[in-house]
C-alpha cells in the first residue's frame, strides 16, 4: 500500500512537474510529496479507527481508577492513560489540574503529564509509517519508562509541596467523597452511530490541529533531505560524540512544534547519518521540554517544581540518547 505514495511522488515530481532527477530541489520535492500524502492519509484513517475504539473512554472513571490504585500500579496506569490520550503537552495541563484536585497522587499525575505528549496515536502512526515498526516500539517503550520513573522521582521528593498554593490546598484538603460522587458518569453503551459521530468529530478536530505542523515538519525534513550535505552529519554528528546528545536536546526546545512536525525531521536526520540516540534526544526534547508547556505549568507549579521536571527530563533524555548511541541499536 505504501508504494502507492512513492509512485504518486514519482509521477508528480518527475512527470507532472518535470523536475530533473538527482537534483537537490527534486529530491526535496519528492520527499515532501511522498511523506505528506502518506502521513495525512494514514492519519485520517487510523485516527478515525482509534477514536471509534476509544469512544467509551471516560476521563472521570480513569481519574477514579488512578485515585484508588496502589502507587506502583498507579504510575504504570498513569503512563498508559497518557499514552492513549491525544493531548499535546499544553492541552494535557487542564487534566493535570483536575487529577491533582481529585487527590490523585502527584507522582501518578506526573506520569500522565510526561507520557501524554510523548506518546499518542498520532505519534505512533507517523513513526510507524515513516521510521518503521522497530523504531516505533522502542520509542513507545522509552516514553512509557520516562513517565513512570518521573512519577517515582516526584513522589520521592514529595513535590506536591511545590504546587502553587491554591492547587496544593485542593490536593491536601479535597473532600474525596464529594469528588467521587461528582465524577459519576453515564456508563451506558454508545450506539454505532454515536461512535461514528465521535470518531468523525475527533478525527476532524485532531486533523485541523496538526495538518499545518505536518506540512511544516515535512517541509523542514525535505530541505534537510535535499540540501544539507550528508557528509556534514557524518563529520559532525554521525560518530555519536557525547556532547551531541545534550546539544540535540537543548536545540530542540526553542523550535518546538509538536510530535507531528518533528517525526518527518527525524526521518531526514536519520537518513543523513545522525545516530539513533541523538535523533531520539532531539525528538523528545522538542515534544517533552517545550517552552509553551513550561509557561503554562508556571500557573500551577512553583519554580522549584518546574526545575525538577526540566532537570529530570534533560538528564533522562540525554542518558537515553547516550545508551542508544553506545550500544548502536
Amino acid at each position: 500500500m505504501l508504494e502507492v505514495f512513492t509512485l504518486l511522488a514519482n509521477w508528480l515530481t518527475y512527470s507532472a512537474l518535470a523536475l530533473q532527477a538527482g537534483t537537490p530541489f527534486a529530491q526535496g520535492v519528492h520527499f515532501f510529496i511522498e511523506d505528506t500524502s502518506k502521513i495525512l492519509v494514514l492519519l485520517v484513517v487510523l485516527i478515525y479507527v482509534i477514536s471509534a475504539l476509544r469512544a467509551s473512554l471516560s476521563v472521570d472513571r480513569v481519574r477514579d481508577y488512578l485515585q484508588g490504585r496502589h502507587r506502583g500500579i498507579g504510575y504504570i496506569a498513569g503512563a498508559m492513560f497518557g499514552a492513549v490520550t491525544p493531548f499535546c503537552s499544553c492541552s494535557s495541563i487542564p487534566l493535570f489540574m483536575g487529577f491533582v484536585s481529585a487527590r490523585v497522587p502527584i507522582g501518578v499525575t506526573i506520569s500522565f503529564l510526561i507520557t501524554s505528549p510523548l506518546i499518542n496515536e498520532v505519534v505512533v502512526i507517523m513513526l510507524g509509517s515513516v521510521l518503521g515498526l522497530k523504531f516505533t516500539v522502542v520509542y513507545v517503550a522509552i516514553g512509557m519508562l520516562l513517565g513512570i520513573i518521573a512519577g517515582v522521582v516526584v513522589d520521592a521528593l514529595q513535590a506536591h509541596r511545590w504546587l502553587q498554593p491554591f492547587l496544593a490546598k485542593a490536593y491536601l484538603q479535597a473532600d474525596s467523597a464529594k469528588l467521587n460522587s461528582a465524577s459519576t458518569s453515564d456508563s451506558s453503551k454508545l450506539s454505532c452511530k454515536q461512535r461514528h459521530e465521535f470518531a468523525r468529530n475527533e478525527t476532524a478536530t485532531i486533523f485541523k490541529r496538526i495538518w499545518l505542523w505536518v506540512l511544516i515538519g515535512v517541509g523542514i525534513g525535505a530541505f534537510i533531505h535535499g540540501y544539507v550535505p550528508a557528509d556534514w552529519f557524518e563529520q559532525n554528528l554521525a560518530h555519536g560524540q557525547w556532547w551531541s546528545v545534550p546539544l540535540a536536546t537543548l536545540t530542540a526546545i526553542p523550535i518546538y512544534t509538536n510530535a507531528s512536525g518533528i517525526v518527518p525531521i527525524m526521518a531526514s536526520l536519520l537518513d543523513k547519518g545522525m545516530p539513533l540516540g541523538t535523533t531520539i534526544a532531539f525528538c523528545m526534547g522538542a515534544v517533552a521540554v517545550s517552552l509553551p508547556e513550561f509557561m503554562m505549568l508556571k500557573q500551577v507549579m512553583q519554580y522549584r517544581f518546574l526545575a525538577v521536571i526540566a532537570g529530570y527530563l534533560f538528564i533522562a533524555i540525554s542518558i537515553t540518547g547516550w545508551l542508544f548511541n553506545y550500544f548502536h541499536f
